[in-house]
């Protein structure tokens, strides 16, 4: 995945608790940074892919760990991202919304029909903690691509994203892909960070087996990058490449219609 680019306008409102999406227009959309042109963010697609600002979560490996807080004010605007499409039609074949975690900005729905509108397609990259806005998304045809992390076992999750309660949304979020992908929905991949001597790398297989379980079929396993991170863990370690390349072998293993094995 690209890393964020780094630069104002006004702090993103912070939504109440619970997920009800309000609805805000995609100029209040709070914008990190913005890649014109990315061939990492969604397989076998060229993108421009836009950062969002703000995530309720906390993971200790976060490549974008300054996205996190969700009262920093924005470094683009969507008008910025408008031109570019307007530029690049019949160039690009969409445009990602990552973050930070795309799904917490109300304004979301509206970009997403904007950029539909004029001509391409939206892939959405999530750690599920809003299932039910996802499934409003995927409903109101907002969404062709998902790219949905799972982060360790739900026993863990707390340790990894330093959040209460955050397995149960997230692995909603996985059941929201299938279900929609049963009736025609979009399509989706699942991805797993792993992390030397961590329990992302313990949970990884059997993570990957569950997934699989549920119905996934498409899968990534991916090592942790130091780049934009606190810096405050190990990404290497004696040996971590052939461990995360024989984790990749059993993974893959289970049989999927496309695994893709990202080393750091």
């Amino acid at each position: 995945m690209t890393s964020l680019p780094r630069g104002s306008q006004a702090s993103p409102p912070v939504p109440a608790a619970g997920e009800s999406p309000g609805h805000r227009p995609a100029d209040d959309l709070v914008i990190a940074g913005l890649v014109p042109m990315s061939t990492v963010d969604w397989p076998d697609h060229l993108t421009a892919t836009v950062f969002l600002q703000g995530c309720p979560w906390n993971c200790f490996y976060c490549h974008n760990q300054a996205l996190i807080p969700a009262r920093t004010p924005g470094q683009v605007a969507w008008e910025e991202v408008r031109a570019l499409l307007r530029r690049r039609r019949g160039l690009l074949d969409g445009v990602v919304l990552t973050g930070g975690e795309a799904l917490r900005q109300d304004a979301l729905a509206d970009a997403a029909r904007e950029v539909i509108d004029m001509g391409f397609q939206v892939g959405l990259h999530t750690a599920g903690p809003y299932p039910r806005r996802l499934r409003d998304m995927i409903a109101s045809g907002l969404v062709d691509w998902v790219g949905l992390d799972i982060k360790a076992l739900p026993e863990h999750y707390g340790q990894v994203v330093g959040r209460a309660n955050a397995a149960a949304k997230a692995w909603e979020s996985l059941e929201v892909l299938i279900e929609a992908a049963d009736r025609g929905g979009p399509g989706f991949e699942v991805r797993t960070t792993v992390v030397p001597g961590d329990v992302t790398a313990d949970d990884a297989v059997e993570v990957a087996r569950r997934v699989h379980a549920a119905g996934a079929r498409v899968y990534a396993l991916q090592q942790a990058r130091s780049e934009g991170t606190s810096g405050e863990f190990d990404v290497v370690a004696p040996g971590w490449d052939g461990v995360c390349e024989r984790m990749a072998e059993r993974i893959e293993a289970l049989g999927w219609d496309r695994f893709t094995y990202r080393p750091a």
